[in-house]
């Protein structure tokens, strides 16, 4: 779908009666709390930011840690990335409409690229969901609109055109969300972004550097990819190949019965596959697993790849992620479900348009996991490379797909009603994200004065 309001559809007129009433009690929401006031910051006495942080070390792996924090150290919105933990706190103090959806809950533009559905299409769309759970549909959009902040500050675009890019965001996001509630249903779950509709907000250089990877992506499977740059074959046994401390086999790995624990987890995990994708997943055979460290807010995390080969030799990487409990949960509530792998794929399938084929979870030894391809055609956004003109497109298409998201989930027409015709609400919450990057620079401070003084100790690749 392009990423402009659509037509009206025939069949929403059929429920023309409760949209209405939704619109109007959306409207009416601005009466208890109005748009202007989603640009208010309150700086209560905050907890500890750097505590919160180190809270979150007690479940990571704790050799793995100093890597986490070197990571967060390289820059403010480096930083940005790796605390939602400290913004889940910070946002649970904000005016909120009482409008739930399934949340992202780490909603930054790192977290949106592009990807393969299971028809070998490529969509742009949200890409990670540790943190996912019901929660204000503010939430996302503030952490969203404040990382386009903090990147073009990051790129040096000025403090107008990033205000710009920030707004664009927000009323993409506007825009998506009123087409939605003109759309059935089905139109909504139906809606995506194909590369086609991205790459049109693109023009010249920018738009031929983008279709290249594309190209690139879609040339040949992640696995295949991945394969000669992560395994290696040592007297004819194929392993995956370590580069310590980054990929690495820790002691568990090298025990006697580590294969039989491994067939174990393997066995949970495709219990929670569909009968067509434990066929497919039975055509591979377990050869290896190896820790990978992976992301920012990640780092610490038992994050497993394994290696599988089919009866020809083909690889297949899985990545097996640790799921802990959402950053959220001490605020919106606790999830539904028990097992944290669960809900993430729960949520992931509720809000993507389109989820990977074995996308599934499983137990571990000492943790809850979700499992995915490592790669499926991934094209991850270099925002090093991002000029104004990128943004404007980047910003545009972030804005939408977490309209849609929300809308799959959520009360569109409600939503529609409150967020309603003009640019009151993208004032807003482009005021509370330049307020919030402030701050979240500030904390970037105190962790370089913490790391500085020794409190806390970094490793930096």
């Amino acid at each position: 779908m392009a990423l402009t309001n659509s037509k009206k559809s025939k069949t929403a007129k059929l429920a023309s009666g409760a949209p209405q009433g939704a619109k109007a009690a959306g409207k009416s929401l601005r009466d208890r709390v109005s748009r202007g006031s989603q640009a208010e910051l309150k700086l209560r006495p905050r907890r500890d930011p750097l505590a919160i942080l180190q809270k979150s070390d007690e479940s990571r792996l704790q050799e793995l840690v100093p890597i986490r924090y070197g990571r967060m150290l390289a820059s403010p919105f480096a930083f940005f990335r790796g605390s939602a933990a400290i913004m889940a706190d910070d946002l649970s103090h904000t005016h909120s409409t009482g409008i739930i959806v399934q949340a992202c809950g780490d909603c930054h533009l790192k977290n949106f690229g592009g990807f393969a559905t299971p028809e070998r299409n490529i969509v742009f769309d949200i890409n990670d969901f540790d943190e996912t759970l019901p929660a204000p549909w503010e939430w996302d959009l503030k952490r969203l609109a404040t990382s386009f902040v903090m990147a073009t500050r990051a790129n040096g675009i000025s403090a107008t055109a990033g205000r710009e890019v920030t707004m664009t965001c927000v009323e993409s996001y506007r825009k998506g969300m009123h087409a939605f509630s003109k759309l059935d249903p089905l139109g909504v779950w139906y809606s995506r972004v194909h590369a086609e509709d991205f790459l049109a907000l693109l023009t010249g250089p920018d738009r031929q550097r983008v279709e290249r990877r594309v190209t690139k992506a879609t040339a040949k499977r992640g696995s295949d990819v991945d394969y000669p740059k992560l395994a290696e074959v040592v007297n004819g046994k194929t392993h995956i190949r370590e580069v310590p401390p980054l990929i690495y086999h820790p002691e568990v790995a090298r025990s006697s019965d580590f294969e039989s624990q491994v067939l174990g987890v393997l066995k949970a995990y495709r219990e929670t596959l569909t009968d067509d994708r434990r066929v497919l997943f039975d055509r591979y055979t377990f050869v290896d697993a190896a820790i990978k460290v992976v992301g920012i807010g990640s780092v610490g995390t038992r994050c497993w790849i394994a290696l599988f080969m089919s009866h020809a030799n083909e690889p297949l990487f899985l990545q097996f992620k640790q799921a802990n409990a959402s950053v959220l949960e001490s605020y919106a509530g606790k999830s539904a479900y028990a097992h944290h792998g669960q809900r993430i794929v729960a949520g992931q399938r509720l809000v993507q348009a389109a989820s990977d084929i074995f996308l599934g979870w499983t137990t571990g030894p000492n943790a809850d996991f979700y499992v995915r391809q490592l790669r499926d055609a991934k094209i991850s956004p270099i925002l090093e490379t991002f000029d104004e003109g990128i943004f404007l497109a980047y910003a545009r298409a972030c804005g939408w797909n977490l309209a849609r998201a929300h809308a799959k989930s959520g009360d569109a027409w409600m939503l529609d009603g409150y967020i309603g015709k003009s640019d009151a609400l993208a004032q807003a919450i482009a005021t509370f994200a330049e307020k919030y990057a402030d701050l979240a620079e500030r904390d970037h401070a105190e962790l370089a004065a913490a790391v500085k003084s020794g409190k806390i100790q970094v490793f930096v690749e």
